[in-house]
């Protein structure tokens, strides 16, 4: 069997629009010879999905999930091309799954790169561009290593870009990708909202012990002052006075 390199199932993707699972395991079946990869995609109708993604979404579902203890919620609208996939169980597994990945991302703000607003990029870039440890470089050189730092924060924002939470060796686009070629319907993710319990709230932190006195009405007592002399020494005084009035 051929060694099958990422280099090659990216080629292959690129060609097909396949997922990158069919693509490494269409080479597999194919030798490494990316001709007869697309003839064994073709021929199971998984190089589809891209044909697919032109196509108008207009139904889907709107899925939510609650992680453990109610703290963290999301809802997200998915959509997909007719009813009956709406009802189907690989597209309401997969709405869940999206819900699960969002609850789980808690620095993604949008579905895709291309939702980043022009102002959120521009702003980001002029955090890089004043970072100390690039003030020494060259000018080209800052501006490349700008370019790379800002590509990677985008994707940290965008859901499909995120590594898949169920595997790992695929982004979050790609599995989409791949239940495309399955049902063989456009599906899109269109928005979603995460909820965090408490976020935006400005909590007062008060004096614990404070607040409990203030509500039982207990004053703390003022210490008393501590005289010069230990009771000790005053009462081995008060003791030779004493003997001495009674010789």
């Amino acid at each position: 069997m051929a060694d099958i390199s990422a280099k090659l199932v990216k080629e292959l993707r690129d060609k097909t629009g396949a997922g990158m699972l069919d693509c490494k395991k269409a080479l597999a079946e194919s030798d490494g010879d990316v001709e007869k990869a697309v003839e064994w995609l073709r021929k199971r109708g998984i190089t589809k999905a891209e044909k697919a993604l032109s196509k108008t979404t207009a139904e889907g579902l709107v899925g939510s999930y609650i992680h453990t203890g109610g703290r963290v919620g999301v809802l997200v609208e998915v959509n997909c091309q007719t009813d009956f996939v709406a009802r189907n169980e690989a597209f309401q597994q997969l709405v869940r799954d999206v819900a699960m990945q969002i609850a789980a991302s808690p620095n993604v703000e949008y579905v895709k790169v291309a939702d980043i607003p022009p102002e959120v990029i521009t702003k980001e870039k002029d955090i890089e561009a004043g970072k100390d440890d690039l003030s020494s470089k060259p000018e080209a050189v800052r501006v490349k290593i700008v370019e790379g730092r800002i590509e990677k924060r985008l994707k940290e924002l965008s859901l499909l870009d995120q590594s898949y939470i169920k595997d790992q060796s695929i982004t979050v686009e790609e599995h989409i990708k791949n239940v495309i070629a399955s049902l063989g319907e456009n599906i899109q993710v269109r928005r979603f909202v995460r909820f965090v319990m408490g976020e935006g709230i400005e909590k007062e932190e008060a004096d614990f012990a404070a607040e409990v006195a203030a509500q039982t009405g207990i004053k703390e007592e003022p210490k008393a002052a501590v005289k010069d002399e230990p009771k000790s020494e005053v009462k081995d005084e008060k003791k030779k006075d004493d003997k001495k009035k009674k010789k």
